[in-house]
């Protein structure tokens, strides 16, 4: 799901300011944007971050402050001065004139000057990033905590059409070997044919139909997967992938229910179920 925490905290040496934002991905994706110095913390700063959340593109972005008076640090790249002024100095030869790069000319180059902060030890800076972190995990789990009470509420009342349709599928069912036997019917008045109810191998015939259509035993399937569905969204893992799981099963039966019964009414309620289905799943798919 996607979501947004801000953290901050203070030790005597630095303060660090945390933001965090998410985005719905189906696989775990930390981007972390700090200073290079405390590229060495990465790992710990992922591992705080992968205990709390399991799937998403997660931005990271690391902010610190020196708190005391510590001076910073400018470094000049000289290697780039020397090669920028041998470039000059060759192209005055070609020219014939003396050519000499200028002040502006350095400055106007990326990473001539360099600054830093003085005592950037990432030991001394965890000890900010560290409860940071927690703070903007902590308001981040309360934002998709919000908003995932939202998803359960239309996860829960897209879940009830499909309890409504299966239980419609369920009162169609037993009429459907009678509608058979009034096509059978028409289809042999249409040919000048006779139809004797007593004849067994008709009566055989369409015993056999009755069987092949039931559909009781995936109308039990379905309402054990709705009771499933239901187990999943109060459980406190997160529900992401089984949710996604149980929707494959559910497509599954009811798929299932429009081949056997082979019949309009019901094969409507299945088309039915099915675009509620699909909406299930785009939004289970973002949930972690």
């Amino acid at each position: 799901m996607t979501g947004f925490g801000r953290g901050s905290a203070s030790t005597t040496l630095w303060h660090a300011n945390v933001e965090i934002t998410t985005v719905n991905r189906k696989q775990a994706e930390v981007v972390i944007q700090a200073p290079r110095e405390l590229n060495e913390l990465d790992a710990r700063i992922r591992k705080q971050i992968l205990a709390v959340l399991s799937r998403g593109r997660i931005q990271v972005s690391i902010n610190l402050e020196n708190t005391t008076s510590e001076a910073t640090e400018i470094e000049l790249n000289s290697q780039l001065a020397q090669s920028l002024e041998a470039a000059f100095t060759e192209l005055g030869n070609r020219l014939g004139r003396p050519l000499l790069p200028t002040a502006s000319d350095l400055l106007r180059q990326p990473d001539f000057i360099l600054t830093r902060k003085s005592g950037m030890d990432p030991e001394a800076c965890w000890g900010a990033i560290e409860p940071a972190l927690e703070e903007a995990l902590q308001n981040l789990a309360a934002m998709r905590a919000r908003e995932g009470e939202d998803l359960k509420a239309d996860l829960l009342t897209r879940l009830s059409e499909l309890i409504r349709l299966a239980e419609k599928i369920a009162a169609e069912a037993p009429a459907r070997p009678a509608r058979q036997l009034e096509v059978l019917q028409k289809r042999l008045r249409d040919a000048n044919l006779e139809l004797n109810l007593d004849d067994e191998r008709l009566l055989k015939e369409l015993a056999i139909y009755a069987d092949r259509c039931d559909i009781t035993e995936e109308l039990t399937r379905l309402d054990s997967h709705f009771a499933k569905f239901k187990e999943y969204l109060d459980a406190p893992e997160p529900p992401g992938r089984p949710l996604d799981f149980l929707c494959q099963e559910l497509f599954r039966e009811f798929n299932t229910i429009a081949s056997k019964a082979n019949d309009a009414q019901i094969a409507q309620s299945v088309v039915e179920a099915k675009t509620e289905l699909e909406k299930i799943r785009e939004q289970v798919q973002n949930v972690e």
